[in-house]
């Protein structure tokens, strides 16, 4: 007899963020009955600088139209090295009209991109969504079962974690994992400056991690401002005015005045990888998979990434054999092999660098940025690899 309260699907995506909902909508889209948990959590007021290549699939799959309806154009890449070593390197403009581009990608703003996703899955019929979350998942033959937090049970074939770092899908599935925390935090907020910045991101690099500044249309900025953690609580806590101040001097003044626009959060850094992405018909999307200090905006575009290779597994795969969820898995982890271990190379490469207080590496680090502005080929092949460009 047919228990009333376990509902059967044949995919069911675990997380309510950006990457979650955009995985639910691709498999919604590629003709799955999906089941989308995704239980109610506080707005999320970070923002995400989601390069060409993500804003291209966003629109090729409906989830957004325009992109200046929601977004604010990068085009250029100021850095700043404002590290005061002994060996530093050069100031460099990165303009996406060298690699012939109008921008490299667009700012945009999570809550509203996740309101516009929402909208858009609440228009397929072969998408669920429940706000709940789950209290314990079990493998079964073919099938997986989750226990919901109010008392209901669902089952099916795929199971996609999109439930962040600490990812209860993952750690049922028993992925291993890589993880390590840093000293550094970063504190986000929203900023008015005196002058605005254009269209350029300007990042400032200091011993303990960037100062960065994108825009946010007008005078106004998001911060993302990397430092040790007691640093960045020291700051905060002193108040408004004294945050303030602490933006000022790091911003060396360039742009003028600054106010506080928005409540400011902290959040602690580490890295987080997996043995694989995939397995057992258990596909990991997202912080589930991977989780980097936010340098190189890397974070949404590789859980984008990752959404859009799940769809091409899903388009290769074939649902009429009885073992085809774990043939898609073991797909997309074949799939994915190869970007998240180049990705996660260069994001820790990059913060190692600027962290490191040995000479040699200050010299290789200021010499590369040497060769980025004097070699227009280098530049344009860090183009494409910063961008994701598959």
């Amino acid at each position: 007899m047919t228990d009333p309260r376990q509902t059967t699907h044949e995919a069911v995506v675990v997380g309510g963020g950006l990457a979650g909902t955009a995985a639910a909508i691709a498999l919604a889209q590629a003709g799955l009955q999906t089941l989308h948990l995704a239980p109610k959590g506080p707005p999320d007021r970070r923002t995400s600088a989601l390069m060409m290549p993500s804003v291209r699939y966003l629109q090729r799959t409906g989830l957004i139209e325009a992109p200046e309806a929601l977004g604010h154009k990068l085009s250029q890449i100021r850095i700043i090295d404002a590290t005061g070593r002994l060996i530093r390197a050069p100031e460099t403009l990165f303009d996406a009209g060298e690699a012939g581009l109008e921008a490299f990608g667009w700012n945009f703003a999570n809550a509203p991109l996740l309101e516009r996703m929402n909208d858009v899955a609440s228009t397929l019929p072969q998408l669920e969504t429940r706000p709940l979350a789950v209290s314990r998942i079990e493998a079964g033959e073919g099938q997986h079962l989750l226990h919901l937090a109010d008392g209901t049970q669902a089952s099916a074939p795929l199971l996609i974690g999109a439930d962040g770092k600490k990812s209860l899908v993952r750690g049922s599935a028993g992925f291993k994992t890589r993880e390590r925390p840093f000293e550094q935090s970063a504190l986000v907020c929203d900023l008015k400056l005196g002058r605005p910045l254009g269209h350029a991101s300007v990042e400032f690099h200091y011993p303990n991690g960037p100062f960065t500044l994108v825009p946010a249309g007008g005078t106004r900025a998001n911060l993302v401002w990397i430092d040790r953690g007691e640093t960045l609580q020291v700051a905060r806590d002193g108040g408004e005015e004294a945050l303030g101040a602490a933006l000022l001097e790091r911003s060396q003044r360039l742009f003028g005045g600054i106010k506080i626009a928005s409540p400011s959060f902290i959040f602690p850094l580490s890295t987080l990888s997996v043995d694989r992405a995939g397995a057992n018909g258990v596909v990991l999307v997202g912080e589930a998979a991977h989780a980097f200090p936010p340098i190189g905006a890397q974070g949404l575009n590789l859980g984008l990434r990752d959404v859009a290779e799940l769809a091409d597994a899903l388009a290769a795969g074939n649902r009429t054999q009885a073992d085809w969820a774990e043939r898609i898995s073991a797909d997309y982890a074949r799939r994915r092999a190869a970007d998240l271990a180049r990705t996660g190379s260069m994001v820790d490469t990059l913060f190692r660098s600027l962290l490191a207080e040995m000479v040699p590496v200050q010299a290789l680090r200021a010499g590369g940025l040497w060769a980025l502005k004097l070699l227009p080929g280098l530049r344009r092949q860090a183009f494409a690899l910063g961008m994701g460009d598959r």
